[in-house]
């Protein structure tokens, strides 16, 4: 086997390894001065879809943690450049929070809810009913169904809240179409991670806290991966997956001085 190249650049999550809620984890800020005094491109990927990048980028700042709001990638970000792969100028009926509705106004994406090209769902903190029951009528007239990412829950300080995956699959029961997820683990994020900012797979390394999600999109896009143990995936769970991370480390403090030994 062939020595692996020097690394050039680091993709990392952010929930569960820069951050728990809006509270930084010790090393996530002098992980990120690192890669920029060592002049590495980087991105924070995280696939929620509710925050802008500058949004996103305050939360983080407030913890701390400086990351200039042109390395955040969202999921919300990568399904609005999708879209626009896909059917330029087209409308979309969406639900989900300004991250998303901004992101496709920003590709010229008309919104609304006549005859849309698309349904978009997102995520959002106040999912209705009468806004469920728009999209799937609209599916059932023949909307295409897309979603930001597939992810079940998410997190909050009282404990798991219903996200786009489970409001997903009630839409999917409801018309027997399935969506098309953007959003981690589908290695489409990555790729359009790494042509943001211009990062061959081979000199890739993504850093993530879940192996069902971070671990096999940064493996099926072709990257080293790096798993933290602050987040989801505990250590005891790993020899579950018929995969395995390059590394695994207690957390992002312990990456900080790979950051320089891999280059």
């Amino acid at each position: 086997m062939t020595e692996p190249k020097p690394v050039e650049s680091w993709l990392t999550d952010m929930d569960g390894v820069l951050v728990h809620e809006e509270r930084a984890i010790p090393g996530a800020s002098e992980f990120i001065q690192t890669l920029q005094t060592s002049g590495k491109k980087f991105l924070v990927l995280t696939n929620n879809s509710i925050f802008t990048p500058r949004d996103l980028r305050a939360r983080l700042l407030a913890g701390g943690i400086d990351v200039p709001e042109h390395a955040i990638w969202t999921s919300a970000l990568a399904t609005a450049q999708f879209l626009d792969d896909q059917r330029p100028g087209g409308t979309a009926y969406v639900i989900g929070e300004a991250g998303l509705t901004t992101a496709l106004h920003e590709i010229g994406y008309v919104l609304t809810d006549r005859a849309p090209d698309y349904v978009v769902l997102g995520e959002t903190r106040t999912y209705s009913f009468e806004a469920i029951t728009k999209a799937i009528r609209l599916i059932s007239d023949g909307a295409r169904f897309l979603a930001t990412n597939p992810d079940p829950t998410g997190p909050s300080t009282e404990g798991p809240l219903p996200a786009t995956g489970s409001v997903a699959a009630l839409i999917t029961r409801a018309t027997g179409v399935a969506p098309y997820f953007v959003g981690k683990p589908n290695p489409l994020m990555m790729r359009s991670a790494l042509n943001r900012i211009e990062a061959h797979s081979e000199t890739t390394v993504m850093i993530g806290d879940r192996m069902d999600t971070d671990i096999i999109s940064g493996l099926e896009a072709g990257l080293r991966s790096v798993l933290v143990l602050t987040g989801s995936t505990g250590e005891h769970e790993v020899d579950r997956f018929p995969y395995r991370p390059t590394r695994i480390v207690e957390s992002i403090a312990d990456v900080v001085p790979l950051v320089t030994a891999l280059a």
